[in-house]
């Protein structure tokens, strides 16, 4: 059970266009899926796990972690399920003492970020946008993390099918040679994917995201 009071950063997600699915029994399977294998890559206070409907929520003790599990997650699923998440920063108090029931400035400011994702990807030049900050005790470091994201959610919602999958191999630590021969094609035409489509940028720009403390 965490202490009272204690600030960490909390990550809110939940599915985008859950209801349009027809079998929410394998989303669900999937989504789960997808939670235990990003507990298994990235280390929190709290794992990610479904809370209730379409939603899921973790904590974590730093901003780069919880980033770091925001993009796991959304490539973990894509495609065909994508993922609204809001990552928020305050303290966390426990309701009851089995630390399951939680409150506090810190899920408000994660709230407070899914719901500005779903209110700013109704504007046509944010449609791609999935992420997003609240809570930074430093306003120039949310709007510093928000501006990055924006670029990221852009960069991947206009990839195809083919290079998503690259980025997440290559965010898991795969070789291009091992991409090429499960996709079929050669290392070559991995690497022009990369370059085609800023796979090297989103990597090279998560990996300073996810080193904030």
């Amino acid at each position: 059970m965490t202490n009272k009071g204690m600030a960490s950063y909390q990550l809110l997600g939940d599915i985008v266009n859950s209801r349009a699915v027809d079998d929410r029994s394998r989303l669900h399977r999937d989504v789960v899926g997808a939670l235990g294998a990003v507990n298994a890559e990235v280390s929190g206070i709290d794992g990610l796990d479904v809370t209730v409907g379409d939603e899921f929520q973790g904590r974590y003790r730093t901003l780069g972690a919880a980033l770091d599990a925001a993009l796991r997650i959304r490539l973990h699923l894509l495609p065909p399920v994508d993922v609204r998440i809001g990552i928020g920063y305050g303290a966390v108090e426990n309701l009851d003492d089995t630390g399951r029931l939680q409150d506090g400035p810190g899920w408000w400011a994660a709230r407070e970020a899914i719901e500005g994702v779903e209110s700013s990807a109704r504007r046509a030049g944010l449609r791609s946008l999935r992420t997003a900050y609240r809570g930074a005790a430093e306003p120039a470091t949310e709007a510093s993390v928000n501006a990055a994201l924006v670029c990221q959610d852009q960069v991947i919602g206009s990839m195809p099918e083919r290079p998503v999958r690259i980025l997440h191999r290559l965010l898991l630590g795969d070789t291009q040679a091992a991409i090429a021969a499960d996709e079929g094609v050669s290392p070559s035409a991995v690497s022009q994917q990369v370059r085609a489509h800023g796979i090297g940028a989103i990597l090279h720009a998560h990996d300073l995201l996810k080193g904030m403390s």
